[in-house]
């Protein structure tokens, strides 16, 4: 997608629920215009006052409604559970294919097949497919001369992608010659290009990061990689492979500030945080990495607090671990890049 389009994001129920990341993040950092969100739970509402997002772009009901405000494209924004569309939604995404739109699907069940007949400008990009040519991994990036800086965290849905692309972005702000690497639905449809980590069979995923990372150091001095899922969530295969096949030079540690066990397996505890750190610098200096790979700095996420509270939770991670912290959507990143770069 580029800056041309004009994008109706699909957010049934994801506004204020919890399958709604992809199309919040797209509303903060997509390149298209944005014509319209659709949530049923929402329409007409601030998206200011639900989202916090201060972009003037109306929530309406339903995609009929959408067509109003001109979109070219639908993006599917939610993750339902299992990755299949209710059927009263889908009916919804043909309803948009059959008044002209292209769809974007990051859902693991693909579009394509519901749709054999599309206008000559129309297409449906569906995003999980495991890309063609892939071999093991090999430790080959450890040899590359540019930086690879990987988000990792102490939790699924905590904010590598946001961390990834806030410290991007003031990075280009600098001059620096810096790329995001997507390595998720959300990450690829805002970079318009990545791997779809979790829809790449697990032998082979440690060499598609590889690959990526590859074909992207030699026009960049600085590669941002989206992290994924947690090296303690016990659901969690992505972590690892991301490690080995970027062969990271950093590592910056993303947490959501208060938070004590996996969100989705309240049995399991998240250790402190230095225990954490130390777990991650070992496994990254392992697999091929020639010297020793730190945590860098912690990205706090403090969405759920108010400033002074945000603060307190800042400070206190800095004392616990002796690295500099921030949270670098509500708070200036352009110092914490200087700890990590």
């Amino acid at each position: 997608m580029t800056a041309n389009h004009r994008v109706a994001i699909l957010l049934h129920q994801g506004i204020k629920g919890t399958h709604g990341k992809t199309g919040l993040a797209y509303l903060r950092y997509g390149k298209s215009a944005i014509a319209a969100v659709i949530d049923a739970d929402c329409g007409g509402q601030s998206l200011k006052e639900v989202t916090g997002i201060a972009k003037n772009i109306p929530i309406v009901s339903n995609v009929q409604e959408a067509l109003a405000y001109n979109p070219d494209v639908l993006l599917i924004g939610i993750a339902p559970s299992g990755g299949i569309l209710p059927d009263a939604w889908l009916e919804e995404v043909k309803q948009g294919v059959r008044a002209g739109l292209s769809v974007v699907n990051g859902l693991h069940t693909p579009l394509n097949p519901y749709f054999d007949r599309l206008q000559p400008q129309q297409w449906i990009w569906d995003i999980r497919q495991e890309p063609s040519g892939l071999s093991i991994g090999l430790a080959k990036a450890r040899s590359l001369s540019c930086q690879r800086i990987l988000t990792v965290g102490t939790d699924m849905s905590v904010g590598k992608m946001s961390t990834s692309l806030e410290c991007h972005k003031a990075a280009q702000k600098r001059g620096i010659k810096s790329k995001f690497l997507g390595t998720g639905q959300g990450g690829i449809m805002i970079a318009g290009e990545g791997i779809a980590l979790d829809a790449i069979r697990v032998d082979f995923a440690a060499g598609a990061v590889e690959k990526m990372v590859l074909e992207a150091a030699n026009d960049y001095d600085v590669l941002w990689i989206e992290g994924q899922g947690s090296l303690l969530h016990p659901g969690s295969t992505a972590t690892l492979p991301l490690i080995r096949g970027s062969q990271p030079t950093v590592l910056i540690l993303v947490h959501r500030a208060g938070q004590t066990h996996i969100q989705h397996a309240p049995h399991v505890a998240i250790p402190p945080l230095p225990e954490v750190i130390e777990l991650y610098e070992q496994v990254a200096k392992v697999g091929g990495a020639t010297d020793t790979v730190n945590v860098k700095a912690i990205a706090l996420n403090t969405f759920h607090l108010d400033t002074q509270d945000a603060q307190k939770a800042i400070d206190k991670v800095q004392q616990m671990t002796g690295l500099p912290c921030t949270d670098v959507i509500r708070f200036d990143s352009d110092r914490f890049l200087d700890s990590v770069t």
